[in-house]
């Protein structure tokens, strides 16, 4: 122990030392606390950020992630089924744009082999086409009625979104609904295409007071097949009142695939329709004349294959084959019936109803100059139309769908078209419609 007692001095010289050992003891004891409490937290961050990471991939590939199904990577599944199919695939994300007859799939290098049912010259066309159109967006969906192959399928977004509208039930079907409900009328109201209907008023408006009018001299008298052909409102809303009802309505709907999940390859939204009690509401539901009844553009393509396929629907798909690295297949596709939503003799009556728009109807116009040409003179061509704006009266939604059957060879299809607009009408679709058939059959 050290003496000071001689010397003051050096007593508060220590004194001084001692408090400065102390300080650096306190300052150096705080920087380890913080080194530590740092060096913890980001021992924790760190944990936390990889821990996710390999947490999430497991539970990716634990059902159907970007590399597996269940516990197995998928380069080393032996089979994938068809309920399979649209979760592997959607994972596997792709541009739908730039499906081919044949393309590969890299998932974390498996290089899945694909075969598909699309024709590369029509997708190609298609998917430039829409580039043109100048709407803000639009959706083409070709696909083969006799057998549910997809020969093309693309879309455009001037905002480039890179989602698949083709796919989306968000957009409501407008007139497009008047083939469920001639098809209703058909088989449950003794309705024939030459059948003698009614209306008052304009033909594209919609009024309690056009549905209440008794027959007087004002009244226009037609045919239901020029009613459809026209898309006249009025005639189909008293026909939803008068003749189908509610659970007629229902029926039908529900048998050409709307609030029903429709099988595909990939995931499809459901098309949803909810029909009132009110006769005004059963109105507007026959007539499409509501925004509350959605569809997407792969379901309006199978509405014309109804007709087309002689009353039969068949399963949409375009996956042919998926081969692994190892060159094993792993899935095959194939034709599958869906339903028979009605008879051979009522898609006979809607291909009548279809074939007048063309000739007549909505769409005389469009097609007046192609059928002047040699190559379409034995080609059978229906087709139905729709429009309607959003509820804000944004955009205005422009629907266009047909079967066109040539009457030697395997090149029949059905398309639909969807045109999205704003302020400014871009290409309508059945004008869009109408270069893509001529394309088909021209090129």
């Amino acid at each position: 122990m050290e003496n000071f007692n001689h010397h003051p001095s050096e007593w508060r010289n220590y004194q001084r030392r001692l408090k400065n050992k102390a300080l650096k003891k306190r300052v150096l004891g705080k920087a380890l606390y913080l080194a530590l409490y740092s060096g913890g937290a980001f021992l924790i961050l760190f944990i936390m950020f990889f821990g996710v990471s390999w947490v999430s991939g497991l539970v990716s590939q634990a059902s159907f992630g970007s590399f597996g199904i269940g516990k197995r990577p998928i380069h080393f599944v032996k089979e994938l089924s068809r309920e399979d199919l649209p979760v592997a695939l959607h994972c596997l994300k792709f541009d739908i744009n730039g499906l081919d007859d044949h393309f590969i799939l890299d998932p974390g290098g498996a290089d899945l082999s694909i075969e598909s049912t699309i024709n590369p010259s029509l997708q190609d066309y298609i998917s430039h086409f829409l580039k043109r159109t100048r709407t803000l967006q639009a959706a083409v969906v070709v696909l083969n009625p006799t057998d549910g192959r997809i020969l093309a399928m693309a879309n455009y977004n001037k905002e480039r979104n890179p989602d698949n509208i083709c796919l989306k039930a968000e957009f409501p079907a407008a007139s497009l609904f008047k083939i469920v409900s001639a098809a209703a009328a058909f088989e449950t109201a003794g309705f024939t295409p030459n059948r003698k209907v009614f209306f008052n008023g304009k033909k594209h408006t919609l009024y309690k007071k056009q549905l209440d009018q008794k027959n007087g001299r004002h009244t226009e008298k037609i045919s239901f097949r020029k009613a459809f052909a026209f898309s006249i409102n009025p005639v189909f809303g008293k026909l939803g009142i008068d003749n189908l009802g509610r659970e007629v309505l229902n029926d039908y709907a529900g048998r050409f695939y709307f609030n029903r999940p429709i099988p595909f390859d990939l995931p499809v939204e459901m098309s949803t329709i909810n029909i009132p009690e009110g006769n005004f509401g059963l109105a507007e539901i026959a007539s499409g004349f509501n925004k509350q009844t959605l569809i997407s553009p792969l379901h309006v393509s199978l509405l014309a294959s109804v007709a087309a396929n002689e009353g039969v629907l068949m399963k949409p798909w375009f996956v042919k084959q998926i081969t692994n690295k190892s060159g094993h297949v792993i899935y095959r596709g194939s034709p599958v019936k869906m339903i028979s939503p009605v008879t051979y003799e009522t898609a006979k009556g809607l291909k009548v109803l279809m074939r007048d728009t063309v000739r007549y109807g909505t769409c005389r116009k469009r097609f007046s100059s192609l059928f002047r040409k040699k190559a379409f003179k034995d080609i059978d061509l229906g087709a139905k139309t729709g429009t309607i704006n959003d509820s804000k009266d944004r955009f205005k939604y422009d629907w266009f769908t047909a079967f066109v059957i040539p009457e030697h060879g395997d090149k029949a299809f059905c398309i639909a078209i969807l045109g999205i607009h704003g302020e400014k009408l871009g290409i309508r679709s059945s004008e869009i419609g109408m270069y893509i058939i001529r394309h088909y059959f021209l090129s």
